[in-house]
Order: structure tokens, then sequence, then C-alpha cells
């Protein structure tokens, strides 16, 4: 009898450090995706607001040249070829308007094609 019942606590014991150890873990948060498609002389959308700490894929689709994304004040940055696509996997960690510009020259409209993404709570 006294064998079934320490059998029991210690179940119970294990059971209980499962169950506490499960809830605790933080959930794994799978990155937005987000398209945005680039074509002279602009960004398709070009706004995004985006959450601070939420993982983000920014998937940059070329339709005619070559183009780039640069956010000066996030330190990130990605080239793609015509016709192709390229990820941009990045966490935003700071609150604000971060302006990207077109990081490749695209010919005479190249200095007006940016992208704003809007960082909040």
């Amino acid at each position: 009898m006294k064998l079934w019942f320490a059998l029991l606590v210690v179940v119970s014991v294990v059971l209980g450090t499962l169950i506490v150890a499960v809830q605790s873990t933080p959930a794994q948060i799978s990155p937005r995706r987000i398209e945005v498609t680039a074509k002279r002389f602009e960004f398709t959308p070009a706004d995004i607001t985006l959450k601070k700490g939420e993982p983000v894929v920014l998937v940059l689709k070329s339709v005619d040249v070559a183009h780039g994304i640069r956010f000066r004040e996030l330190g990130i940055e990605t080239k793609v070829g015509k016709g192709q696509t390229s990820e941009l996997v990045f966490t935003p960690d700071k609150l604000g308007s971060f302006i990207g510009h077109c990081s490749v020259f695209c010919g005479s409209g190249h200095g007006s094609m940016m992208l704003t993404l809007h960082v909040v709570e």
C-alpha cells in the first residue's frame, strides 16, 4: 500500500512539473510575411505597419529592372534582380516611422522610390 502511495505521489509530481513547464514555455512566433512589389519608381504597398518585436519577412519582388531596399536607421537592406524575389528577415526593435529607399539605381525617378515602415507597440 505504501509503495502504491509513493508511486502515485511521484507520478503526480512529474505530471505537475511537465504541465507547468509546457504552460510557461513561450510559443514560437512565426514571422509575418509581407509581399512588396518593386517597379519603376514605386514600391507596392508604399506604407506598412508592423508591431515592435514581431518577426517579419519582407518578400521583395522586382517586375521590371533590378531594385533594392535599404532602411539606414534599422540597418537592413536587400537587393533583387529583374523578375526575381529576395527576402528581408528582421524583427523591428525601434518604434517610429522609417523610410526605405531603393538602393539600386533604376532610372530618372529613382530618388522618389520609397517605402515607409511604421513600427507600433
